[in-house]
């Protein structure tokens, strides 16, 4: 680059001389002069800083010194509740099911409350109906799409666990209903 740009001797020798001493390139260079022109500094300028030298390679600190200090040191963790986690869980409820942040008074909530005490759970040998006659329908739409062989032996097998439930269940209600009869009528039909 220095022969591309045409300095002379002098001009090079001196930029070589200043970056190995880390020192700032000059903005102006004369080409004959070791000394530069005097610049004139005016009366109510501030005094000059000096930059100090930088040496050429870097000052690392060893790893000691830097362990030795507190850098590495954390604050430990102390969680603190300061908020009620059951209405939190309430809301995050309410915002994953309607997409909003509904704030519910309390006199409604307790409506709902009432509300789901009332609805009866559903009959677990009509949920196991239910479970069977999603399987079939959907045995059947794959069977329409071409791949009911690869269901079938998977969805009749669950179909068959079912209804084994249902057949359980079946059992216990008849012997139940045998029980509370005997006790309502205790010299009836032993058949």
């Amino acid at each position: 680059m220095m022969e591309e740009s045409k300095l002379t001797c002098f001009q090079r020798r001196y930029l070589m001389d200043c970056a190995k001493r880390g020192d700032t390139l000059p903005l102006q260079l004369h080409p004959t002069s070791s000394k530069g022109p005097a610049l004139a500094v005016p009366a109510f300028s501030p005094p000059v800083c000096q930059r100090s030298r930088l040496s050429a390679r870097p000052h690392l600190r060893p790893a000691k010194v830097c362990q030795a200090g507190n850098a590495y040191i954390r604050e430990k963790f102390k969680p603190q509740a300061r908020r009620d986690l059951e209405k939190e869980k309430q809301r995050l409820q309410n915002i994953l099911a309607t997409g909003k942040d509904v704030v519910k008074c309390n006199q409604r909530q307790d409506r709902v409350q009432t509300k789901e005490e009332e609805i009866p759970e559903p009959d677990r040998f009509e949920e196991l109906v239910n479970e069977v006659q999603e399987r079939r329908e959907f045995l059947a739409e794959m069977e329409a799409l071409g791949q009911g062989k690869k269901y079938q032996s998977i969805v009749l097998t669950e179909i068959s666990q079912k209804i084994r439930e249902m057949e359980t269940i079946d059992k216990k209600r008849s012997e139940e209903i045998r029980t509370s009869m005997t006790k309502d009528f205790p010299g009836g039909n032993k058949s």
